[in-house]
C-alpha cells in the first residue's frame, strides 16, 4: 500500500521563506541532535534568538557548551545535554535527563548524523550509520514522546536527505553484515528517516496526539557531515560545493520551516526549492514511493522497536 506522498506547495506560502519567517517561540521548549555544528547549530540559533529555550543534545559536552556560548543575544541561555546516539545506555539517560528538567518539550528536531562512514559498530551491535542516524533518534523520539503528546502544535522534525532517493531498506541485512558500503547504508538510513517520519505521523494521528511528524532536508550545505569521505569524494564534493550548494545558514532552513511554519502540517517534507534540491529557500518536495510504502514503513517500525528495545505509547 502507498499512502499520498507530498504535494507542491501552494501559492498562499511564500516562495522565499527565511529566518525573519520564523514565528516567535517564546515558551516553547526545543531539543535539537547534534546542534554544536553546522544544520544543528544554525536551527539552535534562530530558535534561540526568537525565543525558545533550546537544549542541545550532542556527544561532545564540550563542543555543545562552547557552541551554546556562541549563541548571543538569546532571551534563554541554551541548556546542554549529552548524548550519544550510538549508545541505548545513553539515549536513555538523556531522554531522563530531559524529561526531569522540562514537562513540556514544543519541538523535537532529529537533527544529528553520520555519512559513509568506515565499517564500524555501534555500542549496541548495530551498523554505526544506520544505529546513529535511525535507530538511535528512533528510542529517543519514542522516551521523549509523552512529554509532546499532549502539547498542543508540537512537532517532532527528522532531517533527511535527498540521497533517500537511492536507498533501500534491506531487510536481509539490515546490519550490512554481508556485505559493507558506505554509501549504500548512508542511503538505507535516510531513507529510513524518512519512512520512520511517515509511519510516526499515521500513528500520531490515529492516537488523536497534539503532535506531528515531518521531515526535510537540507540540500547541499556545506558542514562537517563530509568528514569521513574519502580525499578524492572530499576533493570532488569541494569543487561543487561553491556552485551547487549553500551554507548550513541556508540548509537550516528547511528544518526550520517544518519545525516553525504555522501552515506546515505533519507528514509533510521540506526541502531547497532550487534545481535538483541542491541549493535555495526551502518548499514542499516530494519523495519516493519506496519512502512511502507503508508495508515497509511497517516492517521497519517493527524491526526498530525489536532492535531497540523500546515501545511506542502510539
Amino acid at each position: 500500500m502507498i499512502v499520498k506522498g507530498a504535494v507542491a506547495m501552494p501559492k498562499s506560502r511564500p516562495e522565499h521563506w527565511t529566518e525573519a519567517d520564523v514565528p516567535a517561540q517564546r515558551g516553547r521548549t526545543a531539543v535539537i541532535t547534534g546542534a554544536n555544528t553546522g544544520l544543528g547549530f544554525e536551527t539552535a540559533r534562530v530558535l534561540a534568538a526568537r525565543g525558545a529555550r533550546v537544549v542541545l543534545a550532542c556527544r561532545d559536552l564540550g563542543r555543545a557548551k562552547e557552541a551554546a556560548a556562541r549563541i548571543e543575544r538569546a532571551p534563554l541561555p541554551p541548556e546542554v545535554i549529552r548524548l550519544d546516539l550510538a549508545s541505548l545506555a545513553s539515549v536513555r539517560e538523556a531522554a531522563d535527563e530531559i524529561a526531569s528538567a522540562h514537562d513540556q518539550i514544543d519541538l523535537l528536531i532529529n537533527n544529528a548524523g553520520v555519512m559513509m562512514t568506515p565499517y564500524e559498530r555501534t555500542a549496541d551491535g548495530f551498523e554505526r550509520q544506520l544505529g546513529v542516524n535511525h535507530l538511535g533518534h528512533f528510542a529517543l523520539t519514542s522516551l521523549l514522546l509523552p512529554r509532546m503528546s499532549g502539547v498542543p502544535g508540537s512537532r517532532i522534525v527528522t532531517v533527511a536527505s535527498n540521497g533517500h532517493k537511492l536507498g533501500r531498506i534491506d531487510f536481509d541485512d539490515l546490519q550490512s553484515e554481508r556485505r559493507y558500503r558506505r554509501m549504500a547504508a548512508y542511503y538505507q538510513s535516510k531513507l529510513a528517516n524518512l519512512m520512520f517520519t511517515y509511519e510516526l505521523q499515521r500513528r500520531l494521528q490515529a492516537a488523536g496526539a497534539r503532535t506531528e511528524a515531518l521531515a526535510a532536508h537540507p540540500g547541499k550545505a556545506r558542514t562537517e557531515l563530509t568528514r569521513y569521505l574519502p580525499a578524492w569524494m572530499q576533493w570532488s564534493d569541494l569543487v561543487m560545493e561553491q556552485p551547487f550548494g549553500h551554507n548550513a545558514a541556508m540548509g537550516a532552513l528547511a528544518t526550520l520551516r517544518a519545525a516553525t511554519d504555522p501552515a506546515a502540517r505533519g507528514g509533510e517534507y521540506y526541502g531547497p526549492g532550487g534545481r535538483g534540491e541542491l541549493r535555495g529557500y526551502p518548499r514542499l518536495v516530494a519523495s519516493t514511493e519506496r519512502a512511502r510504502d507503508t508495508g515497509a514503513q511497517q516492517r521497519l517500525w517493527r524491526e526498530s522497536e525489536r532492535l531497540t528495545g523500546v515501545t511506542y505509547p502510539v
